[in-house]
């Protein structure tokens, strides 16, 4: 008889005294994307399933930075961290003992979350990490940097063909010059900003440098088909057009872009760069063509002009020689 009523009693001691369970999270990570934080405590053997006999702490490293006292709806808030707060008070009997806070208050560290109901009570920890990542993934920086300088080379390329095989004004010389020169200068300074890790103002500031300017591309081109064309033909503003287009693409791309961390639309801005780069190389193509067919040939002005100028000379000559026979 007393051995029953020993073993009531350590049962219902056991009970009183048992020990809250949780699901265990070892660790978080946050990038500088993230703009809010979750740390998560769920207690999976609660009762009662009342917040009034529900008490949740949450520390870091020892320090109470969060409470809620259920029994009496109270918060508390340590004041360098305003923004935590439960992820859901309703879900609180329930478990979920999660705690949100800004990411700009939530420093690396560990963090511990106590939860008591009615007598019984638990602590589970997890750490706080902080890892630099990249605004745009690795392969994704690498191809629009990539997609950017192979447009300037071709760019540069077209510009050497035309120095070699035409006869170009200085004023002409100078303000291509001054145009390649300010959109290498803004590519540079875009790719440094860009290449850097996280995602601030400054890698913002580099996708734009390497986007926004590649508009000179487009009357440059037409400058350079100028050069070689009297009159362009279709295939000269098929690819200008061209161009156009892969800059609209790319700026818009820019936009989708800049307001979103992750990226969702990387692959826009990759796509308009590729469009640029394609012309930039048909461009080429045409112009070399169009050079060395030219190469022992003037342009169609020139030859024209030249048939005009050989009549009148012979002309001349005939007209001085009936004068010297006339005039003794």
């Amino acid at each position: 008889m007393w051995l029953s009523a020993v073993c009531v009693l350590l049962i219902a001691v056991g009970d009183g005294s048992a020990q809250l369970l949780f699901n265990v999270t070892d660790f978080v990570e946050i990038t500088q994307c993230n703009k809010t934080v979750i740390l998560p405590c769920y207690v999976t053997n609660l009762k009662e399933n009342s917040t009034k006999v529900m008490f949740v702490n949450w520390k870091k490293q020892e320090k109470i930075i969060f409470s809620f006292d259920g029994e009496r709806e109270q918060f508390f808030r340590d004041p360098s961290v305003p923004s935590a707060n439960l992820v859901s008070q309703a879900n609180l009997p329930k478990g979920t003992a999660s705690l949100k806070l800004s990411s700009a208050e939530a420093e690396p560290g560990n963090y511990s979350c106590q939860v008591t109901e009615s007598n019984r009570e638990g602590e589970t920890r997890v750490e706080l990490r902080n890892i630099s990542g990249s605004w745009f993934l690795l392969v994704e920086r690498a191809i629009i940097i990539v997609l950017l300088f192979l447009v300037i080379i071709l760019c540069s390329a077209q510009l050497i063909v035309i120095v070699l095989k035409y006869e170009i004004e200085t004023s002409m010389k100078m303000g291509i010059f001054v145009a390649g020169i300010i959109f290498t200068v803004a590519a540079v300074i875009g790719t440094v900003l860009f290449v850097q890790d996280g995602y601030a103002a400054q890698n913002q500031a580099g996708l734009g440098l390497i986007v926004i300017p590649a508009v000179i591309l487009v009357p440059l081109q037409y400058l350079m088909f100028g050069i070689v064309f009297n009159s362009l033909p279709q295939a000269a503003y098929a690819l200008i057009a061209l161009h156009i287009l892969g800059y609209i693409i790319a700026v818009v791309g820019f936009a989708l872009c800049v307001s979103a961390c992750p990226p969702l639309h990387g692959s826009v801005v990759i796509a308009g760069l590729a469009i640029m780069a394609i012309a930039s190389m048909l461009s080429l193509a045409d112009i070399f063509i169009m050079g060395s067919r030219m190469k022992d040939h003037p342009r169609p002005g020139k030859a024209a002009e030249e048939p005009l100028n050989e009549p009148q000379s012979y002309v001349m000559y005939e007209t001085y020689t009936v004068v010297d026979t006339l005039w003794p």
